[in-house]
Order: structure tokens, then sequence, then C-alpha cells
């Protein structure tokens, strides 16, 4: 297929001309990814077919796009409005997502628009209508927007299963995949199902560096206050500034720090996914209009939305991850062939190294990634009770089909059957209960046994797990909370740990109604310094590139001359951690002994490695007190010495600890109700109400109990074990750093080193009310960078 005229006399109109990769994929047979920088025009070269395809007439929906978030669905709307109505096209453009009119919805069932924006979640939901077949029968294109951030999670294993639903439904039905930042491009188009892949030229190099601060960044924290006003300078020099902050907390408290500091009442909005629908609209708007100068973001930047006026991005924080870094890059400039302008701030010394590792991998296009596993059971639990909900099926037929979605390929016969099995009867513990009887066999096909059911199982679609929120309240004693942790956290702790929370050192009792009851302990340590749930953690590619850089002296001229001195003593003090080496150290600090880790392995990955070197440490008779993590080093302090760390790092022994304190502990209830609300044993959403946390909570928990007394084999159980192993505890990454550690180094000191000295800061931060903490804070820096020979 050439250009027509009349698309051709478009672009001249514009002043551009076409290109190739928006060419070549025109002409393109059969599914295609295309690969194209931020600002390729991939949007437009993902349409350009459908609109050439709907200058003639066509009946029914003709194109459907998918994207990961709702608000790029209006903005592709808007995008898409200019050419079509440059070009005359008669061409009718709808979204689908939830928060799109009812009566839309209903009018869409019967009367569907020629391209419809949607989300995967409403696909599946629409996927579930017994009018599928009608409504996608005669469609021709399907359009799947930053696929990249859809293929990371679940949410893009239940695309792709309604991908292939889609193929059964509409077989002459091709698709074409949009993103900007894939690491293993081959690996993306096989996760489509397969597809041929279209590379555009990446574009210019990216102006990207270090942003020049007034102050040098802390020996510890993850703020980035001390570069505020140094961030502010630039915003003023900028036409419009989006800055990056890796979490919702650390965003609020970045920008009150940047309103207090905005003397010149420079216009600066606030954008992250816990605001209101509506103030996430009125910033967009206000973004899209040139109304603001900066907006303070987090991820719910990331995608897609062009805003041309945007000319310079800055990370606050390590990116922990570069390809999110190259993804928040290409928001700025959003031009084919003009750099992309970013600053990075690191919000600590450690944080300097990470940095400078990020900025080298962006230089040399080295994207990280890990290799996808095979498509989860839960999520294909969940889509075979919605295709039930479209009406019978043969199950021969549906397992043919789940196969030809790319994460399924080699999904086995009994896999799938399990999976059947668990959708008709709930499995054999629960199949004599009526409410998980949902399907039935007649006349060889499936079917819904209660027809009834498709409203609670449409009410519940989706793999998005919101983490619960539990108080903290000291027992017995009522009154307002103290603040609240993340439930992954509670999951961790046993009676008599003791942790900090509101400036407070309070002992763990128990967990009543949903809320952590706890007694204060004002003279004890606490067990586990801070508590951080789930964070972002540094990739396992970026992670090696910082130990490298670290270990390797030639390198160490890329660093500022400070963070380059700090190491420096390092190696003359102790060791530096060094590819194929696990570099630790035992040192003495105020009558307590500390042991250093340096693992690089991510912030969960320690924590999960620090629980169970103590309980090793406990049986030997070294009266561990407590411990933290970082992405980069674990630090457990005890009141004796560990001499020879290996009994306490041997695999076999770390295997058994896991299994023995995962059987025993909360995480793995946690993990089962995630992976249950999924498969659709539990349903959170019913009619007229939402099932509270603690509702689906003591649901999930009779049942996990239930299934591991009398069916311990059981599918939901097989399932959650996995999701725990690897999600919540990260345990493969606590191997993947045995695999490359050829040796252990460990040092004997007689004081704090260089590279610990950081770690003890995180081990003593506690909020200090009122106008001295930061003053203290410097004061307590000073005194242990004194005594780790840092003046």
């Amino acid at each position: 297929m050439t250009l027509p005229p009349r698309f051709q006399d478009w672009f001249t109109r514009q002043g551009w001309q076409p290109h190739p990769h928006q060419i070549a994929l025109l002409q393109a047979t059969g599914d295609t990814l295309l690969i194209a920088p931020t600002g390729g025009g991939k949007t437009l070269a993902g349409f350009l077919p459908t609109l050439v395809d709907l200058a003639e007439p066509h009946d029914g929906m003709h194109t459907l796009y998918v994207s990961p978030l709702k608000a790029l669905t209006a903005d592709i709307a808007r995008n898409l409005s200019r050419p079509v109505a440059d070009l005359g096209l008669d061409i009718r453009i709808e979204d689908r997502t939830g928060d799109t009119r009812a009566s839309q919805r209903a009018r869409q069932k019967v009367d569907p628009p020629d391209i419809l924006l949607t989300t995967p979640e409403s696909l599946a939901l629409m996927l579930s209508y017994e009018q599928a077949p009608r409504i996608f029968g005669g469609l021709r294109r399907v359009v799947l927007d930053e696929l990249h951030a859809l293929a990371e999670n679940k949410r893009g294993d239940q695309l792709m299963l309604c991908l292939a639903r889609l193929k059964a439904l509409a077989p002459d039905v091709t698709v074409t995949g949009l993103s900007a930042t894939v690491e293993d491009p081959q690996a993306l188009a096989a996760f489509m199902g397969g597809a041929q892949v279209i590379d555009a030229d990446p574009g210019p190099d990216p102006d990207i560096a270090m942003l020049p601060t007034t102050n040098p960044a802390p020996w510890a924290g993850g703020g980035g206050h001390y570069a505020v006003r140094d961030v502010l300078a630039q915003v003023a020099k900028a036409t419009t500034t989006i800055i990056f902050i890796n979490t919702r907390a650390q965003a609020e408290l970045f920008f009150q720090a940047i309103w207090a500091a905005n003397d010149d009442n420079l216009p600066i909005g606030l954008h992250h996914g816990s605001l209101s629908r509506e103030a996430r609209q009125r910033v967009e708007a206000a973004m899209a209009a040139g109304e603001l100068r900066a907006v303070v973001a987090t991820g719910s930047l990331d995608l897609g939305i062009d805003w041309g006026a945007v000319d310079l991005v800055i990370q606050v924080g390590a990116p922990k991850n570069v390809k999110r870094l190259v993804q928040r890059i290409g928001r700025a400039n959003h031009r084919y062939n003009a750099p992309s302008r970013a600053r990075i701030v690191p919000a600590n010394r450690f944080e300097v190294i990470e940095c400078t590792a990020a900025l080298q991998a962006v230089r040399e296009r080295d994207l990280d990634g890990d290799p996808r596993g095979p498509g989860p059971l839960d999520v294909l639990c969940q889509h075979i009770l919605l295709t039930a909900c479209a009406g019978p099926f043969d199950a021969d037929a549906l397992f043919r089909e789940v196969r030809e979605a790319g994460p399924y390929r080699h999904l086995t016969r009994d896999d799938f059957d399990a999976c059947l099995d668990f959708a008709a009867t709930g499995g054999y513990a629960l199949r004599a209960y009526d409410r998980w009887q949902r399907l039935m066999l007649r006349d060889g096909l499936w079917r819904l046994r209660d027809p009834r059911a498709t409203r609670d199982l449409r009410m519940n679609i989706g793999t998005i797990v919101e983490a619960e929120m539990l108080k903290v309240r000291f027992r017995g004693r009522g009154g307002a909370p103290l603040g609240e942790v993340e439930e992954s956290f509670a999951a961790t702790l046993e009676s008599g740990d003791t942790f900090l929370i509101g400036g407070q050192t309070v002992r763990y009792d128990g967990l009543r109604d949903m809320v952590v009851e706890v007694t204060k302990q004002p003279a004890r340590e606490p067990k586990i310094a801070v508590f951080s749930g789930l964070k972002m953690a540094t990739s396992t590619q970026l992670s090696h590139r910082v130990q490298a850089l670290i270990g390797d002296p030639t390198q160490h001229g890329t660093l500022p001359a400070d963070t380059a001195d700090w190491l420096g003593l390092q190696a003359t003090v102790s060791a530096l951690p060094r590819p194929g080496v696990l570099v630790s150290e035992s040192f003495p600090h105020q009558g307590r002994w500390h042991l250093a880790v340096y693992g690089f392995a991510g912030r969960n990955a320690l924590q999960t490695l620090g629980l169970l070197m103590a309980r090793v440490m406990e049986e030997a008779g070294l009266a561990p007190l407590g411990f933290l993590s970082t992405d980069y080093a674990l630090l457990i302090w005890s009141l004796d010495p560990v001499t020879d760390p290996a009994a306490l790092l041997d695999r076999h022994a770390l295997r058994e600890g896991l299994g023995d304190w995962l059987g025993r502990n909360a995480v793995m209830k946690r993990s089962f109700r995630n992976v249950a609300t999924i498969a659709g044993l539990i349903h959170r959403n019913l009619p007229g109400q939402r099932k509270s946390g603690r509702q689906a909570t003591f649901s999930s928990d009779i049942l996990y109990d239930t299934l591991r007394r009398y069916d311990p084999d059981h599918l939901m159980l097989r399932i959650t074990t996995d999701e725990a192993r690897r999600g919540l505890v990260d345990f493969d990454r606590i191997e993947e750093m045995l695999d490359r550690s050829d040796r252990l180094d460990h040092r004997m000191l007689d004081r704090v080193s260089p590279l610990a000295a950081p770690l003890m800061l995180e081990k003593g931060r506690v909020p200090i009310a009122g106008q001295g903490r930061e003053r203290l804070a410097e004061a307590e820096a000073a005194a242990l960078m004194a005594e780790a020979g840092l003046t």
C-alpha cells in the first residue's frame, strides 16, 4: 500500500514528510511491532493504515486502540481529531473506559464507533458480553500503545488473552504494537504472539546530565530537598518542566518544599495517581494550555501524553530503572529529531553513583529488563470465567485459542485443565460449596451454571489489586491511630518485633480487626528500622552497573570529587564491592556489632535476606537486634560479632529458612488474597457495595487455612507460592546474587567503614518534630562520617 495523494497532500500542507517507519507500517502485512523514539510519530504511524482504510466506507468497528492509561485515550482522541477534520474523513471516534457514561457504553454495544479507544480492563469487559461477536466481528485493526508498560505486569497477560479472543472473533484482524523503550524487541514481539519488528531511526542522543547543585548531596535520605532552589532555577529558565519523583509521598513532600521556596510564584502543579480524577484533569488541561511552568509528578505522567511545550525533564532521586529514565526523558522536546533535555538530582551520596551508572547506560542505549515468565494461571482462570459470560465454549477450542496468546504459548493441557476445573468447581476442597460451582458441561460445551453470576464476574474484572494500608494503634488505648503501614510490611512482623512509627519505637503485639496493635517501647532499639513496603527496587542490570563502577577505581574519575574520595577511602580501610565478589564487613559501633553485606540485589530481596540471616544468627546465639536494607546493602546489628558470614549465606539453608518462614508468616496469606481475587475465588466488588479490605482479608484467610489443611496441592496455593517467592520476597534475586558471587570477601574492622556510614544514618533515622530536625540530622551525619574517616 502506498500513501494516497489525499494523504500526501495533507502531510505537505503541514510542512511534513512521512517518516520511513510510518510508510513501512502502512505497507506491512501481518502483525507488527514498531519501536520508535518518543516524539517519533508512533501514534500517527499506528493509525495511518486505519485512516487510509476509512477514507472508504466501512460498517461497524474498524480499529480498536488499547492503552495503559485512561488519560492517554483522551489525549489520543484529541490528537486524532485534527487529521480526521483536515482530511474531511467521516469517522466516529469514541472512548470506552471506566469514566465513559453508561448511556454511551450501552449505545456502543449496538452501534460501535469506527475507532474505539479503551484499556485492557474495559476490553475484557466488552469481550464478556454475549454481543461480542457482533461488536468485534468486522474488526480490521488493533493498536496496542505503550506495549512495553503493559508487558511488565499481569495487565499485559490479560490483554494478550483478549487479543487471542479477538483473533478468534475476527480472523482477518491485524495487530500493531507501539513502543519507545524496549530492551528486547524480539521478546516483546513474541509476547504479542509473533510480529514483524519495525525499527525507526532512534534519533539524536538526549541532552542529559547531573544537575549541578549549590550544596552537595547528603549522605542519606531520599527527598532531594537540598536541591529545591537549584531545581527552581532550572524551572525559571525553561518553558515547561516536568519534575519526576519516584513515589507519591515524596512527590507531595517535594511539592510542598518547592512551593515554600517559590519566591517568584511560578505556577507549578502536582500530578499523581492518588489525586482525584478532577484534580488530575485540571493539571492536564493547564499543561496542555501552557498555563503551568512545571508539574511535580510520579509515574502517572511517564507515558505518551503529548505536551509539546515541555522542554525540560528533571528526575529527582535515582531512577532505579534505565528504561523508566529513558521514558521520562522522552517527555521533553516531544518532537522527532530534537534531543530531549533532562537533568538528574541524586537524593543522596550513594545515588550519585547510581545516577552516574544510569547516565552511562542511557548514552550506550543499554536498557534493562528481566525475562518474562510464563503467563500467570490466576489471570487465565479469570479469562475462562469471562469467556463463559459471553456464552458456552468448547474446552479444546479455548485451549488452542489461549495458546495463541504469547505468554501462554507453552501452556500445558494439564495446567489448562486445572484452571478449568477451578473455574468450574473451585477445586477439590471447595467443590461441595454451591457458591464455587460456577460452570457445568452440557452437550459438550462449558457454560455458566447460573447466568446471574455474570454480573458479579464482570464487576470484578482486572488484575490490579490495591495494596491495603493498616492503621497502627496502641493496644487497649484506642484513640487516633499512630499512622498507617502497608500490609506487606505488617505481614513480615512477628510478636515482639519492634519498629519506628511517628518518631516512636513500638513493639508489635498482633493484628486485630485489621488494626496493627502495638505497645510503646522507648528503651528498645527498633528491630526493623524503617518500614518501606515494596518500594521501587533498582533493576538487576542497573545494580550490576553500579557494582562495576564502584569496584573499578579507573572509573572513579567520572564521579564528583567528593564521591570519588569517599570510595578511595573505602578501598584503603576495607574493600570495594566488585563483580564476582560478595564483600561484607563486621565492625563495632556504640556497643553493638554490625554486619554489612553489599549484595546489590535490590531493597526487597535484601530485606528478605535480612529476615533469613537474622534467624540463623538467632539460632547461633549471636543475639541479632535488628536490620535494614537498601538497594545495595544489608545491615544487621547484634550483641556478638559475625566473624564468618559464609554459614549465614548457605543457599540450602536460605531456601529452607524461606520455606519455613513463608509457611508460618502472613506474607503467604496476603499473596493468596491477591491471587484469589484475580482468579475469581473472592469478589471485592458486589452489587451495591464494595467489600472492605478487612472483609476480603477475613474471607481469604479462612480459605487459605482451609486449603492448606484439606487441599495443600490446590491450584491457588501453587500459584500463591510462586507469586510470593517472585514478588513480595524477591528470593530469585537473592539466588542471582549468590550465583554471580564467586567468592566472599569478609573484613573485620575496628570501626564503621566509609561505605557503611550512610547505612548507619538510615538505621538511626527517626522523624524529629520541630525546627531542629535538619540541624540534628546534619550533626549526626558529621559525627558518624568523622568516625568513618570522612571529614
